[in-house]
């Protein structure tokens, strides 16, 4: 029996509404199978997109306002282009229009309308050659011959982003997890400066990739995952290493600071020596008081004016993140529960708190700025070390609604509602990731200005970014708070607009996309990423001929415009899964929906078709590495390796903890408590914590490492790595998106 249509469930005039709004009202978790959205959640939908839609009165007067606003409106507020084409949008316009376009470079372009004959050609039917203007975001006013004008954003965007122009392989690690023997309890900048000098130089790594570095939410204690973050523009001090900022070295109090080494040192070895989880709040707190001391220590003149440079660059947003911590620290992290005043960015009571606080205003900008500093260093430290991507940083999908970026950006986000994912074959209950979304009218309204800015920021120390569910540039799936994640719907953005700002700012920096396109995918995502130059996202265990027999898939049928691995974060390491030991954690946790043997029968059945295709592959041949024998789990490791050396796969991302054995995955789904999700160090098969000192030394990272790099060097002839292009490349199909959606 098939599902209602939405129009017999909603009512038609609320189905209309809902569509002229971008609201879905039905959605399906299979091709062949279509579930009608809750009308309680389509109504509140439009509610936080400013749309009354609680009676049918309001539902009639809101649609024949939305269709007369459409009707008579000139232009949207964002028209999309690409460089060398005139936008659909200004083609439509009637005849005789004229267009007044300031470029972001400060050019301005008058043009009158000519006959429609003209789209397209020459100077096209303005006299304006649209499509020859540089790309960027531009001011543009239209004025019809019947009176009517609007004022618009331009966005003109090359067609397609950069692409690795060769295969590389790389690194995978979450930064807290790698501590080195000057670790402060938790990996930091100074360890990823020496990771990839050393990646680079020592094991021809083409890049690394880390988790989301953005500033986390205050508390007690503060919430672990980087995923939840307080603000997506801007670092995370906990990070830093204290002593490469320069003032370190002239702080007076030098007392003080032998202390704060002697603590660091003791919570270091808690970690490395006595096994206890990575305390981030201890950390901060070491850091917190270090920094206090270094802030005191005045800037040399060309730091002084370094430090200007950096205030000026990121102006309102620095401000605006940098007041929001100095009044949590005085308020809590909550600015909902803050006075009444303090909760609005541009209240008085806010710009007369701000100026009282100043001094800690001051504190927060300088410490963006030296996370800045040092995040720019390690990605400069990459590239000097021969990578031709460097470092890879993680966007997460959205921020946390008590955090900087949702009390600045109150009028870009959709009160009441919280992003998540449906119910689906691998989830019935659906998710609620807590995480506020983006209004995408707002968005538009904007030109997209702080995804512009989010971006621009980013792209100024990644060599490649990795954006966590991709598809959200789509559609992202609403809950409205209060209620279960199957009570949402999805709401649509404008994907053109959306990839328009992604390549342009991807472009001028040069720097490479990778989508996290894994879990629930509608059709044609891929392909459109695909054509736009959003390298995807494949892992091996996902990678099964679904629209066939679902055996794994073979290696020349995986697509080339791909990061290829083994896992990743959310999933269990190589060795777990080859052992079955993921299984055994979620049934000692509790966390099991069927009985536990046939969990372990499906798992088993799983490594099975893939190890007898491995070895029908032959890629067991060699069961050694790094010139001493290898035990049959690090042959199994070497061989899925191989495997993905035999993919056309761009990049091909090794996860550091495999190169040592670690069975613990980093964040198991699902868990809270039960599990210390993001707190674990990097560790050896039998869960004692390994350094990257002894990384650097440790034969079987260098027997795996040898397989890829000796595998490479071979495709090529023995030369380089990847470096970077925008052309197209070719693209083989893929089994990807059978994987449950990964929230964070």
């Amino acid at each position: 029996m098939t599902a209602p249509r939405p129009a017999e469930a909603l009512g038609e005039e609320l189905s209309l509404l809902a569509e002229l709004h971008g609201v879905a009202t039905a959605y399906r978790p299979s091709p062949d199978h279509a579930v009608p959205a809750p009308p309680g959640a389509v109504v509140a939908v439009l509610a936080a997109l400013g749309v009354d839609a609680s009676t049918p009165q309001a539902v009639r007067a809101a649609l024949a306002a939305r269709r007369q606003e459409l009707a008579e409106r000139l232009l949207p507020p964002t028209v999309v282009g690409r460089h060398g084409s005139t936008p659909a949008a200004l083609a439509a316009l009637p005849e005789g229009t004229r267009l007044r376009i300031e470029t972001e470079q400060g050019e301005i372009h008058v043009g009158a309308g000519q006959s429609e004959t003209h789209v397209g050609a020459g100077q096209g039917e303005f006299g304006v050659d649209v499509g020859q203007l540089p790309p960027g975001v531009h001011h543009l006013t239209a004025t019809a011959p019947d009176g009517r004008s609007a004022e618009a954003h331009l966005v003109l965007a090359p067609d397609r982003l950069p692409t690795p122009a060769g295969r590389s392989y790389g690194l995978m690690v979450q930064v807290y997890s790698l501590l080195s023997r000057r670790s402060w309890g938790m990996g930091d900048l100074g360890d990823l400066s020496e990771l990839t000098a050393w990646a680079g130089r020592a094991l021809g790594a083409g890049f690394v990739q880390v988790n989301p570095l953005h500033a986390a939410v205050p508390g007690a204690p503060t919430d672990p995952s980087p995923y939840r973050p307080s603000s997506r523009r801007f670092p995370d001090p906990v990070h830093l290493r204290v002593e490469d900022v320069p003032e370190f070295a002239y702080v007076e109090e030098r007392d003080v600071l032998r202390t704060l080494l002697e603590r660091a040192a003791r919570l270091r070895e808690s970690v490395l020596e006595k096994g206890e989880l990575i305390d981030r709040d201890a950390v901060w707190e070491l850091k917190r008081e270090a920094l206090e001391l270094v802030h005191r220590v005045p800037l040399g003149p060309g730091r002084r004016a370094a430090y200007a440079d950096f205030l000026a660059r990121e102006g309102q947003a620095l401000e605006d993140h940098a007041t929001w911590s100095a009044l949590a620290e005085a308020h809590g992290s909550d600015w909902h529960r803050w006075p009444a005043g303090l909760r609005d960015p541009r209240s008085p009571e806010t710009a007369r708190a701000r100026a009282e606080l100043m001094d800690r205003v001051d504190f927060h900008s300088r410490l963006a700025w030296l996370t800045d500093t040092q995040l720019t260093a390690a990605q400069r430290a990459a590239r000097e070390a021969g990578m031709p991507l460097g470092v890879v940083h993680d966007l997460a999908v959205g921020v946390h609604p008590d955090g900087a970026d949702a009390w600045a950006q109150q009028d870009h986000f959709a009160a009441g509602m919280s992003v998540g994912a449906p119910p689906d074959a691998f989830n019935s209950r659906g998710q609620d990731w807590g995480l506020p979304p983006w209004r995408p009218d707002r968005l538009a309204e904007s030109g997209y200005a702080p995804y512009r800015r989010l971006l621009r920021a980013l792209f100024r120390y990644a060599g490649a970014l990795r954006i966590d569910h991709v598809m959200g540039l789509f559609r992202l799936w609403w809950v409205p708070q209060g209620g279960p994640p199957t009570e949402g719907t999805y709401v649509r953005y404008d994907a053109e607009a959306m990839l328009a700002i992604l390549t342009l700012e991807a472009s001028r920096a040069g720097s490479v996309v990778i989508g996290e396109d894994l879990g629930t995918v509608e059709p044609g995502v891929r392909e459109e990423l695909q054509e736009r130059g959003v390298l995807g996202t494949s892992v091996l265990w996902f990678e099964r001929d679904w629209e066939g027999d679902g055996r794994p898939l073979a290696p020349e049928r995986w697509r080339a415009d791909c990061l290829a691995t083994a896992t990743t974060h959310d999933l269990p390491p190589t060795a777990a899964r080859l052992t079955g030991e993921h299984v055994e954690l979620r049934h000692r946790l509790g966390l099991l929906t069927r009985p536990v043997e046939e969990e372990r029968v499906e798992a088993a059945t799983d490594v099975g078709e893939w190890l007898a295709l491995l070895a029908r592959l032959g890629l067991f041949e060699h069961a050694t590495g790094g010139g001493r024998p290898a035990s049959q789990e690090e042959a199994e490791i070497h061989a899925v390796h191989r495997f993905l050396l035999r993919t056309p796969a761009r990049m091909i991302g090794v996860w550091l903890p495999d190169t040592v054995g670690d069975r613990r995955p980093q964040n198991l789904p699902g868990t809270w408590d039960q599990y210390p999700n993001w707190r674990l160090p990097v560790a050896d098969a039998e869960g004692r914590p390994v350094t990257l000192e002894e990384l650097a030394a440790s034969p079987r990272l260098h027997a795996l490492v040898d397989v890829l790099r000796v595998g490479l060097e071979a495709e090529s002839g023995g030369g380089g790595g990847a470096g970077v292009d925008s052309g197209a490349g070719a693209g083989a199909g893929s089994g990807s998106g059978e994987a449950a959606e990964n929230g964070p």
